[in-house]
């Protein structure tokens, strides 16, 4: 009995669905991020630069992390999960560094910014986004299912 030729297993999941499903929640939070720590870091680096320029233009830094990740996860694509990738990465260092910092070293920090303290004025979601981002974006990498 012969039998018939089986399809090719595929290996990956197509990369221009990265903002499907649970990938629409996640697009929206990078996006709601990008605007608040654009929002806030702006007025903090016009109003009060002087009185923590570190911890402002870190929080600058990390608006530029949301804003380059959701335009990645929008487009989709395989250079936008690489670039997705090394976003929620740096995200996930940054938040973990500053929100150090900001612990051992509070005259960095007078005022909260993005990621100071983990997150904490923003609820921890700058702690767990980058968590829930490379979740889901590791299912998008080369020989995952």
């Amino acid at each position: 009995m012969a039998t018939e030729p089986q399809e090719p297993v595929v290996t990956t999941r197509d990369p221009s669905h990265l903002s499907s499903g649970p990938g629409r929640v996640i697009v929206a939070l990078y996006a709601v991020m990008a605007l608040a720590a654009t929002g806030r870091s702006s007025v903090q680096i016009a109003e009060y630069f002087g009185r923590a320029p570190f911890a402002y233009v870190m929080s600058a830094a990390a608006a530029v992390v949301y804003l380059i990740a959701t335009v990645a996860l929008v487009t989709g694509g395989r250079r936008a999960v690489r670039i997705a990738l090394v976003s929620a990465s740096v995200e996930l260092v940054g938040v973990l560094v500053i929100g150090t910092l900001s612990y051992v070293v509070p005259s960095w920090f007078p005022d909260k910014t993005v990621w100071s303290h983990f997150g904490q004025g923003y609820g921890y979601v700058p702690l767990v986004l980058p968590i829930l981002g490379l979740w889901w974006l590791r299912r998008f990498l080369p020989g995952r299912a």
